[in-house]
């Protein structure tokens, strides 16, 4: 085992022998369900496509989230196919939630909640700090549950953000070059 992974799971350990209780087993696997499959996330993207002057930022979201499917969960996910800390052998804890069947790395669930968080920082949407809260929880319950290695998490936030500020600015460079475009198109009818 190298000294990566036996660091991850010793954070790991240390988490389920010291934080351990029957509230946060609730909480938790309630907090991780804000990423799953970025459901909640998506939803609140298209929400905001259907106003006006939310339009913008829910294409941004969009944009980051796609970004995060196509890199973080269908390329390296697979090309990296970390085992997750609960397969790992030698390792003996009582699951929460379902075993998952896809790879660990990066975690796709904190991937997810920081590219809106991200996206709605940037926007300086009012909603930005309940999403960095609710990112931050949902990067912590993966750990909780014993699903991702700290490692996982970590690149999970770090992609995330970076898939955020690439969301927003490829949104918004298309979404100027349409608005110049409609001011050329609209000042040559004249």
């Amino acid at each position: 085992m190298n000294f990566i992974t036996a660091w991850d799971l010793s954070v790991l350990d240390y988490i389920a022998e010291h934080f351990k209780c029957g509230f946060l087993d609730v909480f938790m696997r309630i907090v991780t369900l804000f990423g799953e499959g970025g459901i909640f996330w998506i939803a609140v993207a298209v929400i905001f496509l259907f106003i006006p002057k939310h339009r913008k930022t829910g294409l941004m979201m969009g944009a980051a989230m796609l970004l995060g499917l196509i890199v973080g969960n269908g390329i390296m996910k697979n090309l990296i196919g970390r085992t997750r800390p609960y397969d790992m052998p030698g390792v003996s804890i009582e699951l929460l939630i379902n075993k998952l069947s896809d790879f660990s790395f990066p975690s796709g669930h904190t991937l997810v909640c920081f590219e809106a968080a991200t996206v709605l920082t940037v926007r300086k949407n009012k909603l930005a700090v309940p999403a960095i809260v609710i990112a931050v929880l949902v990067a912590l319950s993966r750990l909780y549950l014993y699903v991702h290695y700290p490692t996982d998490v970590i690149c999970g936030a770090l992609l995330g953000i970076a898939f955020g500020i690439c969301g927003t600015v490829i949104v918004n460079a298309i979404w100027n070059a349409a608005a110049k475009k409609r001011q050329t198109d609209g000042a040559q009818k004249q």
